[in-house]
């Protein structure tokens, strides 16, 4: 495997002592997140070429699907040596009896979801458990106390949050090490950047970014390809018609630098992630080997400090039409994220 490590870095995520490849896999597009899914013979081939290249770090949920992800890739793992593969997964968001996304954070429901992923995984022990939303009618302490107890168990090596605010993120290191926090990080989504990624740095926490490529949009999705009208990524603000035409020209503005730079566009932005720190490993997904590979080849672009300047600057807060999640659950977000003291 030393030709394998050698094709994608590996790093420390966080300081507890978890080692992954400098980039990760989102799983979450297998199972039908933005178009159709694919079948399974499909989805682990792509996970078995993401693993031949180097790449060791799968992130799913048991939300996408919802469940057959973590069935997904429990499949793949099967194929693939467990020793050298890290695997994420979530949990703490669930439909409503109305069938909307809820968010749910009482100990015996991430006691009841951890015992569910383990079995669709078909592993003994998660590497890296995340909250997947915060519950703001939850102390965090009671949360995190039992994904602590699950960690004494042996069912978990390390914790993580994801959209957690800095007071939740904060107070849930008290209680446990939290390993490390996913967010939402991207050329168009930069708002962790003043509080989030110092806090971050402060405790020894490292950052895991998800949709990278802005949910394929530095790809050219809604710019140089329609999305479907069956597609959920309509759901989400920035793909609505009506804000599309003003955020393409955020897209020629990137084109024009990755021609510079002799790269894709999605390549240049996935780059851009990636240089933010030895600390941020980012996690893209895709259905398409081809779009795979372009995405592992963007480790071999470096970009120098006065590059990241120039490529940051091109996009500005106010220049970006639309909110980043789904209109339906856009306050399940870290700003939104702060949860009840603990009582005494």
């Amino acid at each position: 495997m030393d030709k394998q490590a050698s094709l994608v870095p590996r790093v420390k995520l966080g300081t507890q002592g978890l080692e992954v490849s400098k980039l990760g896999f989102g799983c979450m597009g297998l199972s039908g997140a933005y178009n159709s899914p694919l079948d399974d013979e499909a989805g682990i081939a792509v996970i078995a070429h993401a693993f031949s290249r180097g790449v060791t770090f799968f992130d799913t949920s048991n939300a996408y699907g919802p469940l057959t992800n973590e069935i997904l890739l429990g499949k793949a793992l099967k194929q693939l040596p467990r020793e050298q593969v890290q695997v994420a997964t979530k949990f703490g968001i669930l439909r409503d009896e109305s069938g909307k996304r809820a968010v749910c954070g009482t100990p015996e429901y991430a006691r009841a979801c951890c015992e569910g992923s383990l079995s669709r995984l078909g592993i003994d022990c998660i590497d890296l458990y995340y909250q997947h939303r915060i519950d703001t009618t939850i102390p965090i302490e009671e949360t995190v106390g039992e994904l602590k107890k699950l960690v004494e168990e042996g069912k978990v090596k390390y914790i993580g949050l994801s959209e957690a605010s800095p007071d939740t993120i904060k107070r849930a290191h008290a209680v446990h090490p939290i390993t490390a926090v996913q967010m939402e990080w991207s050329l168009w989504s930069r708002d962790i950047e003043p509080e989030i990624v110092p806090l971050c740095r402060e405790l020894g926490i490292g950052i895991v970014p998800y949709s990278p490529i802005g949910r394929g949009f530095f790809g050219g999705r809604g710019v140089k390809e329609q999305v479907s009208a069956e597609s959920n990524i309509n759901e989400i603000p920035r793909f609505a018609a009506e804000n599309l035409e003003k955020n393409k020209q955020i897209y020629l503005k990137m084109e024009a630098l990755a021609n510079k730079h002799q790269c894709s566009t999605a390549q240049l932005a996935l780059a851009w992630v990636r240089h933010q720190g030895d600390d941020v490993v980012p996690i893209p997904g895709t259905t398409k080997i081809k779009n795979l590979d372009a995405n592992i080849d963007a480790l071999k672009l470096n970009l120098s400090d006065e590059d990241m300047k120039e490529i940051g600057s091109q996009i500005r807060e106010e220049d970006v039409a639309g909110g980043r999640q789904f209109a339906s659950f856009e306050h399940a977000t870290w700003k939104y994220a702060n949860t009840p003291k603990k009582q005494s």
